[in-house]
C-alpha cells in the first residue's frame, strides 16, 4: 500500500505528463493535483484544464507566471551577464526554480505529501526540480516516473494511452516535431532528432522564433534601452514591465535573425549534449547590459564580477538556485548594480547586435581626461612614468639578477 495519498504534478497537458497522471493514479493509488505554469512558452495553457479533468483530476492549478519569471529570475540572472560554458544563456535552467517553488507551495496548500515531474533520468531538469524541492521542503517525496516505469518510447506511451483510455487526440491532431523542445519567455530549445549527430546542421525550418540572418531585413533596426539598477525598464522611452520587455525584444530580435545558437554542452549528470537554442531577446539584453556597465561600473568591480560569473552560471545550470552560494553571489552582483543606470542604443541587423551608443548620469567615462585634444591639465601625462617604473620594479630586479624573461 503506497504511503502517497496526494501528489502535485508539473503538468504540461502533453502526451508524457498525461500518461504520468494515469500512471500515478494506477501505480500509487493516489489523488493527483496538476499544476500548469504559463511562463511564456507561446502555447495556450488553458486546454490543460479539460485534459486534466478528462483524466479525473479534481484540483487543477493553471497560473500565469510570466511577470514573476522575468522579474525574479531572468532579470537577476542577467545582472550577472550570465553565460554557461561561454555561450548558453540558461533559458531552460532559470525556469526550473520557479516551477519547483510553486510545486512545493501547492503541495503545502493542498496537503499533498509528494510532487512529481516529467523530466527524464538522463537530463539536468530532474536535478533542478528536485534540488529546488528539497531546499524548500526537505521531507517532500519526489516521484520521477521516467526513473521508475518501462514506458521508454513514444510507441509504448501511445499503447499505454490506448489501454487506459487516455484522450490523445490533441497529440495526434498535428504532426509531431522530431525534436524535444522546451520554451519559455527567455528561449526555446531543441534537442534530439538529427541534432543527436553533432556534425549535422540543424534544418532551417526547425527554428520557430527567428528568421535566418540571410532572410532578415536589409535595413537595420535601432532601439534604445533604458536601464535602472541593471534592469531594462523601457524600450524607446516606453515604460514596460519585465515580461513585456522580454516579449518585445524577442519579437525585434527574431525579426532580425538574432539569437540562434548551436552548441554541445556538458550536462551536470555527466554526458555531453548537443542542443540548439533561440534566445533573441536575451541576446540583446546581454549585449546592452554589458554596454551600460562599461561606462558605469568601476574597473575592479567589473573585473571581479566577470570572475564570479562562471561560478554563478554553473550554480544555476546545475540547479542550485535556492542554495546559500547563489544567494551570496546574488547579493554581491546586485550590489554592483546600484549605479548601472542609463540608456543604450543598439543596432539589430541580420543576426548581429551592435552597441552604437551609451549614456548615463552615473557614467565614469570622463571626456575631459580621455580626450586626444588639449585636456587643460585634467591629466598630467608625466605621472605615467612613475606609475610604469613602479609596476616594472619586480621585473627589473629579476632581470638584473640574470633571470630570463623569455
Amino acid at each position: 500500500m503506497s504511503d502517497v495519498k496526494k501528489v502535485v504534478l508539473a503538468y504540461s497537458g502533453g502526451l508524457d505528463t498525461s500518461v504520468i497522471v494515469k500512471w500515478l493514479q494506477e501505480t500509487y493509488r493516489c489523488e493527483v493535483v496538476t499544476f500548469t505554469a504559463d511562463i511564456g512558452q507561446g502555447e495556450e495553457v488553458e486546454p490543460a484544464r479539460s485534459k486534466a479533468e478528462a483524466l479525473g483530476v479534481k484540483e487543477i492549478y493553471i497560473e500565469d507566471l510570466r511577470e514573476e519569471f522575468v522579474r525574479d529570475y531572468v532579470y537577476p540572472m542577467f545582472r550577472a551577464n550570465t553565460i554557461y560554458e561561454g555561450e548558453y544563456l540558461l533559458g531552460t535552467s532559470i525556469a526550473r526554480p520557479l516551477i519547483a517553488k510553486r510545486l512545493i507551495e501547492i503541495a503545502n496548500q493542498t496537503g499533498a505529501d509528494a510532487i512529481s515531474h516529467g523530466a527524464t533520468g538522463k537530463g539536468n531538469d530532474q536535478v533542478r526540480f528536485e534540488l529546488g524541492a528539497y531546499a524548500l521542503k526537505p521531507g517532500v517525496k519526489v516521484i520521477a516516473p521516467w526513473r521508475e516505469w518501462d514506458l521508454t518510447s513514444r510507441e509504448k506511451l501511445m499503447n499505454y494511452c490506448e489501454q487506459h483510455d487516455i484522450p490523445v487526440d490533441f497529440s495526434k491532431s498535428k504532426k509531431k516535431s522530431p525534436y524535444s523542445m522546451d520554451a519559455n519567455l527567455l528561449h526555446i530549445s531543441y534537442e534530439g532528432g538529427i541534432l543527436e549527430d553533432p556534425w549535422a546542421e540543424a534544418e532551417d525550418d526547425m527554428w520557430r522564433w527567428s528568421v535566418s540572418p540571410e532572410a532578415a531585413p536589409d535595413e537595420p533596426t535601432y532601439i534604445e534601452l533604458t536601464f535602472e539598477k541593471g534592469d531594462i525598464v523601457a524600450i524607446d522611452g516606453e515604460a514596460l514591465k519585465p515580461h513585456e520587455v522580454l516579449t518585445k525584444l524577442n519579437k525585434l530580435g527574431g525579426d532580425n535573425g538574432i539569437g540562434r545558437l548551436d552548441i554541445v554542452e556538458n550536462r551536470y549528470v555527466g554526458m555531453k549534449s548537443r542542443g540548439c537554442y533561440e534566445t533573441p531577446g536575451g541576446t540583446i539584453m546581454l549585449r546592452a547590459h554589458r554596454a551600460i556597465e562599461s561606462i558605469t561600473l568601476d574597473r575592479e568591480a567589473a573585473h571581479l564580477k566577470d570572475e564570479l560569473m562562471p561560478k554563478y552560471a554553473e550554480v544555476i545550470y546545475n540547479g542550485y538556485w535556492w542554495s546559500p552560494e547563489r544567494k551570496m553571489l546574488q547579493a554581491a552582483i546586485d550590489e554592483t548594480q546600484t549605479f548601472v543606470n542609463g540608456v543604450v542604443r543598439v543596432k539589430l541587423y541580420k543576426g548581429s547586435v551592435s552597441v552604437v551608443g551609451r549614456k548615463s548620469d552615473q557614467s565614469l567615462f570622463d571626456e575631459s581626461i580621455v580626450t586626444f585634444e588639449d585636456d587643460a591639465g585634467a591629466y598630467d601625462q608625466k605621472d605615467a612614468e612613475g606609475f610604469i617604473k613602479l609596476n616594472a620594479l619586480r621585473l627589473r630586479i629579476a632581470a638584473g639578477k640574470g633571470r630570463s624573461a623569455g
